[in-house]
């Protein structure tokens, strides 16, 4: 799962030019999917949220995690669209719970 660290890497530039030597990772394993996420509580959230407020928007990974792991056979997820709005292609969503 390399573009989930590349991903990780390109947002965390805007902040710091060191971000290229981080070691942010993403892997699957059986039907785990395991994110090495950067060091600092800061940088977590930057790079689960992305920059929403950049011009243009830079998304962050968290929005990728419910599809991938529908791909790996775990549960559905949902998430709160006001925090993070989960992508899944049309095909693969399900009516929203009331």
């Amino acid at each position: 799962m390399p573009v989930f660290g590349e991903q990780m890497r390109a947002i965390s530039l805007n902040f710091v030019p060191t971000a290229i030597l981080s070691r942010q990772v993403a892997v699957i394993r059986g039907q785990a999917l395991i994110i090495n996420l950067p060091g600092q509580p800061k940088s977590i959230a930057e790079t689960l949220q992305g920059l929403p407020q950049a011009s243009p928007p830079v998304h962050g990974i968290f929005a990728a995690v419910p599809y991938c792991i529908d791909l790996i056979g775990g549960p559905y997820l949902e998430t709160d669209p006001a925090l993070c709005q989960a992508f899944r292609p049309k095909s693969a969503q399900r009516p929203v719970r009331g």
